[in-house]
C-alpha cells in the first residue's frame, strides 16, 4: 500500500474524549491516514478503528510534533480533538492534498471557523475569528491548518517553550518565511467549552488580550 494523500493529526488533552466524534465525521479510506495523539499517561478506553494512536509529552505543540513525526502522507492536516467537520470541508481538504501532490506552491491553509455548542453570541466570536483570518492573516489552529508535511518541517514544526499560542507563534514563523496563508471553502466547528465554563464575556475579552499581546511579540520574533 502506498504513502496516504493526507494525514490527518489529532492531538488529544489528558482525559480528553471529544475526538470520538471526530473521527466518527472522518470517512474510511485507504489514502486516508489518521493520528490520534494521546497525552503520556492517558489511558485510552477503545482503540478507534482504522486509526494510529500515538502518545507524546502533554502539551499541544508537542503532540502535534510527534504526529507530524510518524505522518506518512505528503499533505498533514492538523484537528483539535473537539473540532466536528462536514462532508464538503473534508472534500476541500482532499482536494488541497492532491493539489500539492500535483506540484502547487506550498501554502498554510485554514477554513473558516464555527462553533458547534455554547451561546448564541458564539456567532461574534466566530465571525470575529474569521475577519482577523482574512484581514490580517492571523488564523488560529483550530480552524484547521493544512499544509504539505514538508512545509512544517522545515519549519521545525511548532515550538512548545511558547505554551499557550503554539499555534499563533507558528503562523508568524510561515508569514516571516515569505510563505502563503490560503482560505480553503468550507468550515470547521469547534467547541465552546471555555466560554461555557468561564463565562462568555470574561473569555473573550481574555482572548482577545492575549491575541493582540501575542501578536505583537510574535511579529518580532519573540514569545509572548
Amino acid at each position: 500500500m502506498g504513502a496516504p494523500v493526507l494525514s490527518i493529526v489529532i492531538p488529544a488533552g489528558p482525559g480528553d474524549r471529544d475526538w470520538a466524534a471526530l473521527l466518527d465525521d472522518l470517512p474510511a479510506s485507504d489514502d486516508l491516514e489518521r493520528l490520534l495523539v494521546l497525552a503520556e499517561g492517558d489511558a485510552l478506553p477503545v482503540a478507534p478503528a482504522g486509526t494510529r494512536v500515538l502518545d507524546a509529552p502533554a502539551g499541544r505543540a508537542r503532540q502535534i510534533n510527534a504526529g507530524l513525526r510518524e505522518a506518512r502522507g505528503a499533505t498533514v492536516w492538523i484537528l483539535h480533538a473537539d473540532t466536528r467537520i462536514d462532508g464538503n470541508t473534508f472534500a476541500a481538504a482532499r482536494d488541497a492534498a492532491l493539489g500539492f501532490a500535483r506540484g502547487e506552491a506550498p501554502a498554510l491553509c485554514w477554513f473558516n471557523l464555527a462553533f458547534h455548542d455554547g451561546p448564541r453570541a458564539m456567532a461574534i466570536n466566530a465571525f470575529g475569528a474569521n475577519l482577523r483570518s482574512r484581514w490580517f492573516g492571523m488564523p488560529f489552529g483550530d480552524q484547521g491548518f493544512l499544509a504539505p508535511r514538508t512545509l512544517f518541517e522545515s519549519l521545525g514544526g511548532f515550538d512548545p517553550s511558547v505554551g499557550r499560542g503554539e499555534d499563533h507563534a507558528f503562523v508568524h514563523t510561515v508569514r516571516r518565511a515569505g510563505l502563503p496563508l490560503r482560505r480553503l471553502r468550507g468550515r470547521v466547528a469547534t467547541s465552546a467549552r471555555r466560554y461555557i465554563e468561564h463565562g462568555w464575556w470574561r473569555t473573550t475579552r481574555e482572548h482577545l488580550v492575549l491575541t493582540w499581546r501575542q501578536r505583537r511579540a510574535f511579529s518580532q520574533g519573540a514569545k509572548a
